[in-house]
């Protein structure tokens, strides 16, 4: 009896450490996105973007993914060729638009006939008249224009039988397998209509991949990848490929914040949760300037340094971390200078 009653003491002792730790945690954690700007992010007067194709011509289809897929298998799904869809033109374009918005970096105006006309040379479209530039930034209010001005497409499918031993029947058994790839080559140009000029040129090419595998054909083909859905997926991987070429990337870090040792830090905590930084300053302020324990001064000082932070002053953040940190040491507020620092060395660099 004695020993059941020993072990429950130790976990009781266990529990209540838990609980007494966890009670005394005064911090909150904080989780946020650092934009970190691109090495070819066009330059800040270009806020916004007309987005164009101008290679669409005779040789672009739409075919229904039925239609197309027939074509494959008439070939027994065996076949290489380039193909011009205007579809996956058209998600290109759109994808784009929605990765250049959600970046922060970028509005953008995708017109209804989207698909300019277009002189070509042997190999490529040319440049576009800066009259005709003009008057498109005119007419939709933009910038710039962001022109798809180059693409290619290159389909190759394989199809093939093969055969692998199974231990478990101690025979041979064969499965159908069948592989795709597209590769696509593509430019993009910006036209800045203020100077007349061409301030990018991006060229990008990859290969996308598709394989699988199955005990019968009918199985193998229900759940492969279509080659319509493929040329779109393709789109989306270009526009994916230049929005990372020229937007702001998110990064995400980990803050803190002191929630405890003044009623003012209690009640900015819903503040911060929705985000109204400013207002929760002003209650950080009262304990940061009235307040005689050391303690929760410092701790009023970093939160105020946070809030500026998040407001984008980063000065008046090192200011105010600099105050939390000679009111009194905390390792967290040493680490929290340190990383104000490298943000603000990054943003110098870039």
């Amino acid at each position: 009896m004695n020993n059941l009653y020993k072990k429950a003491a130790n976990h009781i002792s266990v529990f209540l450490l838990i609980v007494i730790s966890f009670s005394c945690v005064s911090t909150k954690p904080l989780y946020i996105e650092i934009p970190q700007k691109s090495q070819k992010e066009l330059p800040a007067n270009i806020q916004s973007l007309l987005l164009v194709a101008r290679i669409v011509d005779d040789s672009y289809t739409d075919l229904k993914a039925d239609s197309l897929q027939k074509l494959f298998y008439l070939q027994q799904f065996d076949y290489d060729t380039i193909i011009n869809d205007i579809q996956a033109v058209d998600k290109t374009l759109k994808a784009l638009g929605e990765l250049l918005f959600e970046s922060g970096r970028y509005d953008f105006v995708i017109p209804e006939d989207r698909f300019l006309d277009f002189e070509k040379n042997a190999f490529i479209t040319k440049e576009m008249p800066w009259d005709e530039v003009k008057m498109l930034c005119d007419t939709f209010k933009t910038d710039a224009v962001l022109s798809l001005d180059y693409l290619k497409m290159r389909v190759s499918t394989n199809y093939d039988k093969n055969s692998t031993f199974e231990p478990g029947s101690n025979s041979f058994v064969s499965f159908a397998e069948a592989q795709m790839q597209v590769s696509y080559e593509a430019i993009f140009r910006v036209y800045d209509p203020r100077i007349e000029k061409v301030i990018r040129r991006q060229l990008m090419r990859d290969t996308l991949y598709w394989e699988d595998a199955d005990y019968t054909l009918n199985a193998l083909f229900n759940r492969f990848t279509p080659v319509k859905t493929a040329l779109t997926e393709t789109g989306i991987a270009i526009a994916l490929d230049l929005s990372n070429q020229i937007s702001t990337k998110w990064r995400p870090e980990r803050r803190s914040y002191f929630i405890k040792g003044d009623s003012n830090l209690k009640q900015a905590e819903p503040l911060v949760i929705s985000n109204q930084w400013q207002t929760a300053i002003n209650l950080w302020k009262e304990p940061a300037e009235n307040e005689k324990s050391k303690s929760v001064k410092s701790k009023a000082e970093f939160n105020i340094a946070l809030g500026y932070e998040m407001l984008g002053d980063l000065d008046l953040a090192i200011d105010w971390a600099l105050k939390s940190y000679n009111t009194m040491y905390r390792t967290n507020t040493y680490n929290y200078l340190e990383t104000l620092k490298r943000r603000k060395n990054d943003i110098n660099t870039q």
